[in-house]
């Protein structure tokens, strides 16, 4: 079969399985008895920046690797602008109409003339910052957000929680049990190390993942993720490449030209705690799943890892 000559097929990790039918979190006895401190895992070096900042400074500060920034007004936070929300604007999905209208395709009016405000995410996921850490993780059950902010009374910004976080936090509470075929994700989008990138983005943006593995034919050979796109601008690449200022130039580039050839793998008959332990050590927000040969199984998320871990029954 060749990934090449045909859509790539997801399957959707659905935040409403954590949920029981009364639309409570499914969690385990254990994650209720763990320690639940929210200090453990809330940061309070948060990344922030205004909502009149333009899009080339943000970018310019995402590509150190930040998947996110929190858009704030004074101390009270508006919005969130993902990295997601980059690849939308830069030629992944509806945004890239104000790309095409506004500025005619100009690359570099596009990131020095729009601001922040236009596309970050407006919806919040917030907690108090006298909540525990199961309310940050109810809030990530129910509302699917892998990012929860927390706030004080005033509503000023105390700090930030994400599902890496969890992970690392829950990782050293909880053990599965569970192989890594129990939770990965199957089948799995990808791209041809040969599409262009502007298809890598829109498929980024069409399925709702931040990463797409590369494949030529049937072997896995690299992975493309959001920050590699806002990297590819926030660095000025993307300029080199626009010879006459024309975005479409820019993303005309095969996939391959920025995807990551450092692959994380694992195997899926391998224990769980192999695949979170690759995971954290390698600082990286998935794992691929393949067989001997490097033909693409699945893939294992921090989200994967996070319903895991929280439905365990099994304490480390």
């Amino acid at each position: 079969m060749n990934h090449s000559s045909r859509k790539p097929v997801s399957r959707r990790i659905d935040h409403y399985r954590w949920l029981r039918s009364d639309g409570t979190p499914n969690f385990s006895d254990h994650i209720y008895k763990a320690p639940s401190e929210l200090q453990l895992v809330l940061k309070r070096e948060v990344r922030v920046i205004s909502p009149s900042a333009t899009i080339m400074k943000a970018v310019e500060e995402m590509s150190r690797s930040f998947r996110s920034l929190v858009v704030t007004a004074g101390n009270r936070p508006l919005g969130i602008l993902h990295a997601s929300n980059i690849v939308d604007y830069l030629g992944g999905g509806s945004l890239f109409n104000i790309v095409e209208k506004r500025y005619r395709l100009n690359l570099y009016s596009a990131l020095e003339r729009e601001v922040v405000e236009t596309i970050m995410t407006r919806r919040i996921v917030q907690v108090p910052d006298t909540s525990k850490i199961i309310d940050v993780l109810q809030a990530m059950a129910v509302t699917g957000s892998g990012v929860v902010l927390v706030v004080n009374k005033e509503g000023g910004l105390e700090g930030i929680v994400t599902e890496h976080d969890m992970v690392v936090y829950l990782s050293g509470v909880v053990s599965t049990g569970l192989i890594v075929k129990d939770v990965m994700s199957t089948p799995v989008a990808v791209i041809n190390r040969k599409s262009s990138l502007k298809k890598a983005m829109e498929e980024m943006i069409t399925q709702g993942f931040r990463r797409l593995p590369v494949v030529d034919g049937e072997v896995v050979v690299g992975m493309l993720t959001a920050v590699d796109v806002v990297r590819y601008f926030g660095s000025h690449e993307a300029f080199k490449r626009a010879i006459t200022g024309n975005i479409l130039e820019a993303l005309s580039i095969p996939a391959e030209e920025i995807m990551s050839e450092n692959l994380v793998t694992v195997r899926e008959d391998e224990d769980l705690a192999k695949a979170v332990y690759e995971m954290l050590s390698r600082n990286v927000s998935s794992v691929l799943v393949t067989d001997e040969e490097g033909i693409l199984k699945g893939i294992v998320t921090e989200r994967d890892v996070l319903y895991a871990l929280s439905t365990s029954t099994k304490r480390s």
